[in-house]
């Protein structure tokens, strides 16, 4: 499957997630959505040189309930209840201390 495509399957889950999120009480504002790989060119790395983000396959979300931003245990329950759906939408299991990262596989 072209990268275009899997990226096009991605950007539609994530959408499904946002719907998901917003119907359980959470609301998002997206964290890191894209790092434009051409920035190594003389930069300083940011993250991974070959990171699902830089595929636009990876988005990281900051969570909220009732408008206030979640962190410690409340972010872990709440994404928790987030990558079970993003598990059953095709999304990759990711490690533990990274909770508000949702990727797809390439």
């Amino acid at each position: 499957m072209s990268r275009s495509k899997r990226q096009q399957e991605f950007t539609q889950a994530i959408g499904l997630l946002i719907a998901f999120a917003y119907s359980k009480g959470y609301g998002l504002t997206f964290g890191d959505a894209f790092r434009d790989p051409r920035a190594f060119k003389g930069a300083k790395p940011y993250g991974k040189y070959n990171s699902n983000h830089k595929k636009r396959l990876a988005v990281d979300f900051n969570l909220f309930k009732d408008g206030e931003y979640l962190d410690g245990d409340e972010a872990k329950h709440g994404h928790s209840i987030l990558h079970t759906y993003w598990d059953t939408i095709g999304g990759n299991r990711r490690i533990p201390h990274d909770l508000n990262h949702y990727d797809f596989k390439e």
